[in-house]
């Protein structure tokens, strides 16, 4: 059996099998392309290892607890300051995306899709088998590039534990 099939989350309860690379603390971050709202290409790269950075995956903005999180998540990116880039990633379509962070007043964070080839989702791990959904995850990554916490959501309807996040990017940012 190969390491995707026994990788899980669960959603309700339920199983659901993850696919994709596995992400370890201390490796560097794989790079990844996305869609920005603008439709524009978006690659890791080009914030990586000039400032500290958040990814945040979520299934989809409009969903309750993704709104809740990505609302969280923007709000502490204006305390966070500067050299802290917090990135949203989603499988929603760009168009959907730069509605929801309009009505949601969403400016700080960068949300970016991965509905084009799952580039992220693949090279995270969290890509949802069978969904084409991602996986709740965080990721901190340093401004030297490498991954200094992975954070995969045991059950996707719940959030993430700030508190571990934010611990992150202050020892990252140091």
């Amino acid at each position: 059996m190969s390491s995707s099939a026994t990788r899980q989350v669960t959603l309700n309860g339920s199983p659901l099998n993850l696919s994709g690379n596995e992400v370890k603390v201390g490796r560097a971050a794989p790079d990844f392309t996305a869609v920005t709202n603008d439709l524009a290409e978006f690659k890791l790269s080009s914030v990586r290892g000039k400032k500290v950075v958040v990814l945040s995956a979520v299934p989809s903005l409009d969903t309750p607890v993704c709104d809740i999180e990505t609302r969280r998540f923007n709000q502490e990116a204006a305390a966070l300051g500067d050299d802290v880039q917090i990135i949203t990633i989603s499988m929603d379509l760009p168009f959907s995306q730069k509605r929801w962070c309009g009505a949601a007043a969403v400016d700080k964070v960068v949300v970016v899709s991965d509905h084009r080839d799952a580039s992220f989702g693949k090279a995270y791990g969290v890509l949802i088998d069978g969904l084409r959904l991602l996986a709740r995850a965080v990721f901190v990554v340093d401004r030297k590039g490498k991954v200094c916490h992975a954070q995969v959501v045991a059950e996707i309807a719940k959030e993430p534990d700030y508190g571990d996040v934010l611990d992150a990017v202050r020892q990252a940012v140091r």
